[in-house]
């Protein structure tokens, strides 16, 4: 990492595989604090039903994901690493991880955008009609999957 990039936010991107729902968030740095500081909100924003609708959460094996395998004490969600060199078992994240490069450039700063500039790009990305998914959104999916949970609750 150079120093032009060092002091410079970065976007954790994570993929729900049923849905396909994708998410963009903006942590500080690279740092294992900073990627579970944000896994903890996620938490807080699904509560009790978090381990519901992240079932799993893949990751390569770099130092910032070193901390996820602590999830898997807190919660019901287990933590799969995957080999950096093998792309193919994180594919769908690394395929918006391509999609975004279209708003936001390899090489590119992170905090030169504004949250509205990532949250645009976020939901472009989520209102693709997939055909993977009966051409619905990954949001219709998502909405479907999770009125599904909190009916079971209910």
């Amino acid at each position: 990492m150079d120093a032009k990039t060092r002091d410079d936010q970065v976007l954790l991107t994570l993929a729900e595989r049923k849905s396909r729902e994708f998410l963009m968030l903006r942590i500080a740095n690279k740092t294992s604090g900073c990627v579970m500081e944000a896994i903890k909100q996620l938490q807080e924003t699904y509560s009790e039903h978090f381990s519901e609708v992240f079932k799993t959460i893949t990751t390569d094996n770099g130092s910032e994901f070193a901390d996820l395998s602590e999830l898997e004490k807190m919660v019901d969600t287990l933590v799969l690493l995957c080999s950096s060199l093998h792309v193919r078992d994180k594919g769908t994240v690394e395929r918006y991880n391509g999609l975004i490069r279209r708003f936001i450039p390899k090489g590119k700063r992170i905090d030169g955008f504004t949250g509205q500039q990532i949250s645009d790009v976020e939901t472009w990305c989520n209102c693709l009609q997939r055909k993977v998914l009966g051409y619905k959104t990954q949001d219709e999916i998502l909405e479907e999957e999770i009125d599904r949970i909190y009916q079971a609750t209910a």
